[in-house]
């Protein structure tokens, strides 16, 4: 527990702190990114022929 007579010096800097605390703004969440907009998709492996590469060259592969 801490005791005892503030200066003034310290007051006024907690002021400062809680002034500002008090302006902030609220966070803005992440719009979420829909399925095909998916950075994730953009970046996969190139594409191979051969057999089961039809079948291999869809979504989430």
């Amino acid at each position: 527990m801490v005791r005892g007579e503030p200066s003034a010096e310290e007051l006024a800097a907690l002021t400062v702190v809680v002034a500002a605390l008090a302006q902030r703004r609220p966070r803005r969440r992440p719009t979420p990114v829909g399925a095909w907009a998916s950075f994730g998709d953009a970046h996969r492996r190139p594409l191979r022929p051969g057999p089961g590469g039809w079948r291999a060259s869809g979504r989430f592969a």
